[in-house]
């Protein structure tokens, strides 16, 4: 079973640190160079700036709408690969990668194969596969059972699957239904259902979660025998957030199943410190 934790935060999740859509070479050497505990990166079809064949798509970190970057996936696996390999055990970067379409990352499986020792390293693999909260329409989710499929064929990474969403900094309503949970449930079992112990954590939107704790309470017992579940809660930078609801939805499960990637304002409103194990 793939383990989601890092040296030092078996205990609370929340205390790990985040870097966001390190997409680019100058800031891929600076985490590296930090104390940042997990890079989360963009993977996309498309070309290297300096590269003329602009037919020939390779994945490369890089967020819609970009087309080009300054480094492909396998530079950026090496990368972190070699930092983790020579430094002690509580300073190992953990990667989150984040795949916007299904095309991207079936062309990436072979990569991650090759380069990315992903039994010694924490390795997550991200995509939305899911219509979520709230009328969102603009996001087409990731198609689950080439997700899967693909899934299937790398080693013991952790899946982060979640649900496309929306949101903004006047939203106050809306949450994950039970018609999202009973998507998500059905979905796992299906394309899941000879595989037990597997690591699964759910990236959800902070301000959604908040109003959700009932339904995604669900999720949580409805999997929890059989696969290792945690969730991650995460937000853009003006989301509204009831803060109280979501602290109480953090402290429910215990901060050692929840992981905390939010703006560092709304972590700081948390108050997160010193926290006991739950």
């Amino acid at each position: 079973m793939a383990d989601t934790r890092l040296v030092n935060h078996s205990d609370n999740l929340t205390d790990i640190t985040w870097a966001h859509a390190v997409d680019s070479q100058k800031y891929l050497l600076e985490v590296l160079n930090s104390d940042i505990d997990f890079i989360e990166a963009d993977i996309l079809l498309g070309v290297i700036d300096s590269n003329t064949d602009n037919e020939h798509l390779i994945p490369i970190m890089a967020h819609p709408p970009a087309t080009t970057s300054d480094i492909t996936l396998e530079s950026f696996l090496e990368q972190i690969q070699n930092h983790n390999r020579i430094v002690e055990p509580s300073k190992v970067k953990g990667v989150k990668l984040d795949f916007k379409t299904i095309d991207a990352f079936e062309a990436s499986i072979s990569i991650i194969n090759n380069i990315y020792d992903m039994q010694s390293f924490p390795t997550w693999i991200n995509a939305d596969i899911l219509a979520g909260p709230v009328n969102n329409t603009e996001t087409i989710p990731v198609d689950p059972k080439r997700f899967f499929d693909g899934i299937k064929q790398l080693g013991p990474v952790v899946l982060s699957i979640g649900w496309t969403t929306k949101w903004s900094q006047s939203s106050l309503e809306g949450c994950y239904t039970k018609e999202h949970i009973n998507a998500m449930t059905s979905t796992i079992n299906e394309n899941l259902s000879d595989e037990h112990g597997k690591s699964i954590t759910f990236p959800v939107r902070a301000g959604i979660a908040a109003n959700s704790l009932e339904h995604l309470t669900s999720l949580y017992e409805t999997l929890k025998e059989k696969h290792n579940v945690t969730f991650t809660i995460w937000s853009s930078e003006n989301d509204a957030v009831d803060v109280e609801k979501l602290r109480q939805f953090i402290f429910n499960f215990g901060v050692n199943k929840v992981y905390v990637d939010v703006p560092t304002d709304l972590k700081n409103q948390l108050h997160l410190g010193n926290v006991s194990l739950l």
